[in-house]
């Protein structure tokens, strides 16, 4: 009876706050609770999220998938379904609209392609034309990719140009040649031509000399921030510029060996503004500049995947230096790959274990909202009458009879002790669910949507 009493108790609370977890800062990050919101779960390897005017999130998945995602409702659509190279870390990778979108409906996807048994890739314009992305345009081809170091990310400056990294797809010393297109950060016209003012005439390199960066993002200021790996040392924030050397394969990290100071010294090496060793194989990046979470303005948000660390990284007013860091997550999600920003300020997250080098969760791999706490609630109906529990007590599986205006939702699993077990979208408990690897014993289930919620007791055999 004590342990049944509990349950209520805690039924009750999570009822109040929804069914969302709270996150706790590691590190000193202010005052601001925070709650997580599983936006999309089930995808594979979801490589680049971003936030689009039309107030959804698209995603690529590096199997060649394209999805619009209503972060609300939890909706998906597929846009397109392409054949790529997904062998390793290549396949569909970066993705970025036209900044006059969707008045000007470009999208420019890279991906990797093969050419007679060689990995290729190429960066394509597509046309988003009634839910579907049409006529492809390929605008630069034949860039040697590799089944790792393909790079590849997209951002539109205050210039109206496009920059894309690209990684040095095993080969360290292209990375060093203004004729290779490979560890590269490029500059591109809309149209896929080369600007006149790029600082290497008739080329589209911008700056040269990085190994494999993995995020690319502006600040207001225009500055260009990018995110990189490092061999087995030295991770790396960098500032890119006009015409910089960023040193790989002569310099990891910074110029503090006497070989890596002469060549710094000759070749226009600029310096990251943050290096990490043990590496953490940093990801995303996004800019910060919302007072939703107010701690964390003027920041960079960066991912990681071999740490699963999400850090916020406190910049100077300048934007030029980091002064201090806030991990929110450390390990508990897995690999994490990218992250978004709302307009509105909400941070969505993508999880990153089914790239062949996490250990899946379940739901994996996911896309998760961070927003604070409170600030999506809403006086919900109860509709605990509409979920029935099939069988109940359970053994191994059960599956839920929903009304229809439940479905919308996603649903969380808890014990008595109110520790989150299962979270997912609620029409997933419509089919089999297995909870063989629950102990005996007595469970709550919480649905919950916009408007309404249900809950009902499950009893494991």
């Amino acid at each position: 009876m004590r342990r049944y009493i509990i349950l209520i108790a805690f039924v009750n609370l999570i009822l109040i706050v929804g069914c969302n977890k709270r996150l706790e800062s590691q590190n000193s990050g202010g005052p601001t609770q925070l709650d997580t919101t599983i936006v999309a779960q089930g995808l594979e390897v979801p490589w680049e999220i971003l936030w689009s005017p039309d107030d959804h999130i698209w995603v690529t998945e590096r199997i060649g998938r394209v999805l619009r995602i209503n972060p609300d409702n939890k909706q998906s659509q597929l846009l397109l379904e392409i054949e790529v190279s997904q062998q390793g870390e290549s396949g569909l990778l970066g993705m970025t609209l036209h900044p006059d979108f969707p008045a000007t409906p470009w999208v420019y996807l890279v991906y990797n392609y093969d050419d007679s048994n060689l990995i290729k890739e190429r960066l394509s314009k597509f046309i988003y034309q009634q839910d579907q992305l049409v006529n492809e345009e390929i605008l630069i081809n034949n860039i040697p990719g590799n089944t790792y170091h393909d790079g590849s990310r997209l951002a539109f400056g205050p210039d109206g140009k496009l920059y894309m990294t690209t990684g040095d797809a095993g080969n360290m010393s292209s990375a060093q040649d203004p004729g290779s297109l490979n560890g590269k950060v490029l500059r591109i016209n809309p149209d896929g031509t080369v600007p006149d003012d790029n600082p290497f005439a008739g080329s589209y390199v911008w700056s040269l000399g990085s190994r494999n960066a993995q995020g690319l993002v502006f600040s207001p200021a225009g500055i260009l921030y990018s995110s990189e790996h490092g061999p087995d040392s030295d991770d790396e924030i960098n500032i890119i510029e006009m015409g910089r050397n960023y040193g790989w394969p002569n310099v990891k990290g910074m110029c503090n060996t006497p070989d890596e100071i002469l060549f710094c010294d000759e070749y226009n090496v600029r310096e990251p503004i943050q290096v990490y060793t043990p590496t953490l194989a940093l990801a995303g990046i996004a800019y910060y500049d919302h007072e939703l979470i107010p701690e964390w303005n003027n920041s960079l948000i960066v991912t990681s995947l071999k740490a699963g660390k999400l850090m916020i990284l406190h910049l100077d007013e300048a934007g030029l230096a980091i002064t201090g860091t806030t991990i929110v997550y450390d390990n508990t999600l897995g690999r994490l790959r990218d992250v978004c920003v709302s307009d509105d300020g909400r941070v969505f997250i993508s999880t990153s274990n089914r790239d062949g080098r996490g250990t899946p969760k379940p739901g994996d791999d996911k896309i998760i909202e961070i927003r604070p706490e409170g600030t999506n609630s809403i006086d919900k109906k109860d509709k605990s009458s509409g979920m029935r529990i099939i069988p109940n007590p359970v053994n191994n599986q059960f599956r839920a009879s929903l009304d229809n205006e439940l479905k919308d939702g996603t649903f969380c699993l808890y014990d008595i002790q109110g520790k989150l077990l299962m979270e997912g979208n609620s029409l997933s408990l419509t089919s089999d669910t297995d909870i063989s690897f629950l102990k005996p014993g007595l469970y709550k289930i919480i649905l919950t949507n916009q408007t309404q919620y249900s809950s009902a007791s499950i009893l494991k055999l």
